[in-house]
């Protein structure tokens, strides 16, 4: 009994140890895969937060398997093509208060269906590609950009989710339309489709031309019809200022002599 007492002790601390050896061999993992100037930590997930880092571009050798990665407040200015790629569990995303400008059309591929929140936040884009969000499931936040209004961003927004309480906070800082400039982006779209706009132009400049043209000719024939009957006016008043043919006195006497 004493023998068995003894095993079972022993084998509950060989467990224990065992237990605590693993566990210290994955947070070593953990922390060794941690990107620099980053902390990462388990809660439901990896997480790894570089929020303050002082950080110039996107880590790239951020884990595989983070499930909540915080940037936000660096010096970040641009999004690459394909930079969360590997980033299959990814489901928040935090940028805000960079200085982004530039989002690359490719920029969220393979996180674009399981990213359920996208802060962007408090940077400098003015423009996206238009397939720069494609199949985005995220609730996307992109308030507080000196956003320009076009046919580009209409067509953006209406392919996010929750689109319309996304470009409800979306702030027109210029706009192909001057006076939507200062105005959120919805009340720009409800008074105008921006993406009709360059079309409208063209009709009215192509209005324009054949306007002018028709003008051209209308006074060109009025010029060509004034000009004729001047010329006709001269020509008959030459006519009248000729003088008329008088009779010669031989010619008379001929007359006279016949008769």
């Amino acid at each position: 009994m004493h023998f068995v007492d003894l095993w079972l002790t022993r084998s509950l601390s060989m467990c224990l140890l065992l237990q605590s050896f693993v566990l210290m061999i994955l947070c070593f993992h953990s922390a060794s895969m941690c990107p620099k100037g980053c902390l990462c930590s388990h809660s439901g997930g990896l997480n790894v937060s570089c929020s303050n880092a002082n950080l110039k571009e996107i880590p790239r050798d951020l884990p595989p398997e983070t499930v909540l990665l915080y940037l936000d407040s660096n010096q970040i200015t641009s999004i690459p093509n394909e930079i969360f790629k590997d980033l299959h569990q990814l489901r928040v995303l935090n940028l805000s208060k960079n200085g982004i400008e530039f989002i690359d059309e490719h920029a969220f591929k393979g996180v674009a269906e399981t990213l359920q929140t996208l802060d962007l936040s408090d940077n400098r884009i003015q423009s996206v590609h238009k397939n720069a969000f494609n199949n985005l499931k995220a609730r996307a936040r992109i308030a507080n950009n000196p956003w320009h209004c076009d046919c580009t961003l209409q067509q953006v927004l209406r392919s996010m989710a929750s689109n319309h309480e996304t470009a409800n906070n979306v702030i027109c800082k210029t706009s192909v339309l001057d006076e939507h400039a200062g105005r959120p982006f919805l009340n720009a779209a409800d008074d105008a489709d921006l993406c009709n706009l360059p079309k409208k132009t063209t009709d009215y400049a192509m209005l324009v031309t054949m306007f002018g043209w028709f003008t051209m000719v209308i006074s060109y024939v009025v010029y060509y019809v004034r000009q004729n009957q001047e010329d006709a006016r001269r020509h008959l008043e030459y006519l009248k200022s000729l003088p008329s043919r008088q009779k010669k006195p031989d010619e008379a006497d001929d007359i006279s002599t016949v008769v």
